[in-house]
């Protein structure tokens, strides 16, 4: 089968930000359609969208009630088809999410399941007995707060749910359910879809004897926001079965030559288990959140990427430093630029020089920030349960910004998110062809990465070079190339011999007589001789 997907870069849409094409104030199928050129002259392989399958939205789409058809405000599967057709004639792939590990409690199957012990659907989903203290079977939490069980008067048992009580996880220890989710892949890869990015893949098996979590063994001075980071997540999720399931769906994959992303939700281990989920005869392959945090440093980068290829060289990775799930990265690491352009184009070069996939998370392209909203204005359930900290996942979901009128040109109703002045200020038409933008020098740095084999297939070696720069090799012999970053405001300079001149894009880097200063968020790059 094709290997496009190895090293290509993936640009993830949230539908319901992107644009609105009939003006209801939210994303739309026909609206990303329409916008589809943008994203081919960006210079991006695929296209990811996030779930638009008919859902209740108490989760924005997590919540799945029927998984083969669009919900309406996203538009119907003529609309998906005439996307697919339109991405295909551009030359881009399409990926789109599937969230099997629970369903909405509105999806017939729950109904069905809940109405009895003893129907066809009653072992669908996980339902346990009461302690005989009438307390939940084990103490699991939910990553949306509470306990990860709810009671249901009509079977008098709880039901798990991961998320939202309106999530409930489905058994995957029931053989009926995985045909069933098989299913549902092929329904969409027979509609020309060229792969999956499988939501929360670690999360589909529980441990059946129900024993409780330990607590997590690393010291805390206090209470984390957000209690779940306090248990170790032994028996919840990353179970052994998972592994086994994998290669089930890599089946199907290899049957239609689509690809799969799985998303690794996991504080502990997550770069391993990225190697582990992505092994031959698995997932193609799989991303953490391990760069999607506050760690700026070239030893948190070396050490990321140096752990997954040494623990899993016959693995793959696919990098990102956003996601709808997480504040955007130039928020949380502006304290380490000069400005918000430097670490917006200086962390668009590192990500895109990084061996492995990538995946661009929409407007970081424009150096977008969080957008900054008060309570009533949130909508994202695990940001109201949490407020005010952490501030939940809405200041990244805002719409997209197309140009400075009215919405940012997003859509001509009231948008389901506000668009704000900052955000505004950083829209598309005002960064197209002007020279320095954060826009042009992510085009640059796309077509630099597709032309140079190197930076999409290279082996890595790092330098060992003091902070705060970063250097790391791409690739050996003729075509390698030398990449180095200064993470920080302050200038640095390196004694740099050799007659060699700059390549790529560059931002405050100078060669002369042999030293190299890297000013502020410097980024460099060098052909190296063969």
């Amino acid at each position: 089968m094709s290997d496009w997907w190895k090293g290509a870069v993936t640009y993830q849409v949230y539908p319901r930000s992107f644009q609105d094409s009939n003006g209801d104030g939210v994303g739309d199928l026909p609206g990303i359609t329409a916008r589809l050129p943008y994203l081919a002259d960006l210079g991006v392989d695929a296209v990811w969208l996030s779930p638009f399958f008919r859902s209740p939205m108490k989760d924005m789409g997590y919540d799945v009630s029927d998984y083969t058809d669009v919900d309406p405000v996203f538009g119907t599967l003529k609309d998906f088809d005439t996307f697919t057709a339109r991405a295909h004639e551009l030359g881009l792939k399409v990926m789109i999410d599937q969230v099997l590990s629970h369903s909405s409690d509105q999806h017939p199957f729950f109904a069905e399941s809940r109405a009895s012990r003893t129907g066809p659907k009653a072992d669908w989903y996980v339902w346990a007995d009461p302690n005989h203290d009438g307390t939940p079977p084990t103490n699991w939490l939910s990553v949306f707060g509470g306990p990860a069980w709810t009671w249901d008067g009509r079977r008098r048992q709880f039901y798990l749910h991961n998320f939202l009580t309106e999530q409930p996880d489905f058994n995957y220890h029931n053989p009926a359910v995985q045909d069933w989710a098989l299913s549902v892949l092929r329904f969409w890869l027979d509609r020309g879809v060229d792969g999956f990015r499988f939501d929360t893949v670690n999360y589909f098996f529980h441990d059946p004897l129900l024993r409780s979590n330990p607590a997590d063994p690393r010291d805390k001075a206090e209470p984390e926001a957000n209690p779940y980071g306090m248990q170790y997540h032994l028996f919840d999720k990353n179970r052994p079965e998972n592994l086994v399931w994998l290669s089930r769906i890599r089946a199907v994959l290899d049957e239609y030559g689509a690809t799969s992303v799985g998303e690794v939700g996991e504080s502990h281990h997550a770069i391993r288990m990225m190697g582990e989920y992505s092994a031959p005869g698995r997932l193609h392959q799989c991303y953490s959140f391990e760069m999607l945090g506050p760690d700026f440093s070239p030893a948190a980068f070396r050490q990321k990427i140096g752990d997954f290829f040494t623990d899993a060289p016959e693995g793959w990775p696919m990098w990102a430093f956003g996601n709808h799930d997480v504040p955007r990265q130039v928020t949380r690491w502006l304290s380490h630029g000069a400005g918000q352009d430097e670490i917006a184009r200086q962390s668009g070069a590192l990500l895109l020089s990084f061996e492995g996939s990538v995946c661009l998370w929409q407007g970081e392209e424009l150096g977008q920030t969080d957008t900054e909203l008060a309570f009533e204005e949130l909508t994202d359930p695990q940001g109201i349960a949490f407020w005010p900290a952490p501030v939940g996942r809405d200041n990244t979901r805002t719409p997209m910004v197309w140009d400075d009128g009215p919405q940012g040109g997003f859509t001509t109703g009231t948008p389901w998110l506000p668009v704000k002045p900052p955000q505004l200020a950083r829209n598309v038409a005002s960064q197209l062809g002007q020279p320095g933008s954060v826009l042009e020098f992510y085009r640059s740095m796309l077509a630099f990465r597709r032309a140079t084999p190197a930076l999409r297939h290279g082996r890595t070696s790092f330098l060992d070079t003091p902070a705060p720069v970063l250097a790391f090799q791409r690739g050996t012999g003729p075509g390698a190339v030398l990449c180095l970053f200064n993470l920080s405001p302050a200038t640095v300079a390196l004694d740099f011999p050799g007659p060699v001149a700059l390549t790529g894009p560059v931002q405050n880097a100078e060669l002369s007589e042999g030293v190299l200063t890297l000013g502020p968020n410097a980024v460099a790059f060098f052909p190296l001789p063969g």
